[in-house]
């Protein structure tokens, strides 16, 4: 076992937003290195059938913005944060903007000042948005130091309000700090509805025989980067002195075309509906989006491993062994976006 795995043997570890798809991983791995593992949840986007049954495992819902929940994780007195609750994401802040910074900013400070008073803490591990801080940045791929302040929603704004207050932390009152910025992160444990990625969306859609709803031309890219190599890199940015204080950008260094993403979900799911195409949303104004993992590659060994088509499939076996589960809990409910709008409840299976 490699020696940063290792290190979580024995420790307590708090993961708030741990019942969604990158925290659900995250706890899994971490009980099986035999640490103990606190997740602190409101189930707003996350699924408590997402966690396993398992001894080392509390599960306690509750909202990072309220001191009496985070009172009682902070009571199981946890070695590290993972820092992954949020109010998700782009479309999501702009229709409740005030719950975004109530969610991303207000809970922010609440578990850093928690953390600071409870001062034994030996790391506290921020999950910040690559698709977010850099704004309309052109250089590609992007870098650490290439973050923007010409921002586009208020989700974008309190993700970067988040690593202000990381730094603010970390030189007032030596907080381990680590930011992490994710790039399209899609896996298994991601479940589909108004606010979320489009791969879950795509795939759910895809298997109800639906057309597919593209939002601009097809020939945007993204960065997806698979959960596990983006669970791999929190692991490392944990345990790694080397991590403090320090920003990294985690993704695949790949980019993919939407309308090839599209038509990689019809192909594993048969579906033989036509694409449909839409305007481009107001927000959306990154035709490209390629991130550079050479900093976190150097400095804490991080490399993804797996290649899109490979974490694609995976997600799709994942939807057919959880089918039920999924289908009963994708949200698309009034007030939907036009992304969704007219698609969701159709031809139901």
């Amino acid at each position: 076992m490699s020696e940063y795995l290792d290190y979580y043997e024995g420790k307590r570890i708090l993961i708030t937003g741990g019942a969604g798809a990158v925290g659900s991983r995250l706890a899994r791995k971490l009980i099986d290195l035999d640490a103990t593992v606190f997740v602190l949840d409101d189930l707003s986007s996350g699924y408590e059938w997402n966690l396993p049954n398992a001894n080392n495992l509390l599960f306690v819902i509750g909202d990072v913005a309220n001191d009496i929940d985070i009172k009682r994780v902070f009571n199981e007195k946890p070695d590290l944060v993972f820092h992954l609750a949020a109010f998700f994401a782009n479309q999501n802040s702009i229709d409740y903007p005030e719950k975004d910074l109530q969610t991303n900013g207000l809970g922010m400070l609440k578990l850093l000042e928690y953390s600071t008073l409870y001062g034994k803490l030996e790391r506290f591990v921020y999950a910040s948005s690559g698709c977010s801080i850099y704004g309309e940045s052109t250089n590609f791929p992007l870098k650490e130091d290439d973050i923007s302040m010409n921002l586009s929603s208020p989700y974008q704004v309190t993700k970067m309000l988040g690593e202000l207050y990381c730094n603010y932390f970390n030189k007032q009152y030596g907080v381990k700090v680590v930011k992490t910025r994710f790039f399209n992160s899609f896996g298994p444990g991601e479940v589909p509805g108004q606010y979320r990625n489009v791969i879950p969306n795509f795939i759910f859609w895809s298997m109800k025989g639906l057309s597919l709803p593209l939002t601009g031309t097809g020939e945007e890219t993204r960065d997806f980067t698979y959960v596990e190599d983006i669970v791999d890199g929190l692991l490392r940015a944990g345990s790694m002195e080397k991590a403090i204080g320090e920003e990294f950008n985690f993704a695949s260094g790949t980019e993919t075309k939407i309308i090839d993403l599209v038509n990689m979900i019809n192909e594993l799911t048969g579906n033989k509906t036509p694409i449909k195409f839409l305007e481009r949303r107001k927000w959306d104004t990154k035709p490209r989006l390629l991130g550079s993992y050479e900093k976190a590659h150097k400095l804490i060994g991080f490399e993804p491993k797996t290649k899109f088509k490979e974490g694609l499939k995976n997600t799709v076996d994942w939807f057919k062994e959880n089918w039920e589960n999924i289908k009963n809990s994708a949200d698309f409910g009034p007030g939907m976006s036009s992304a969704v709008r007219g698609i969701a409840h159709k031809k139901k299976k």
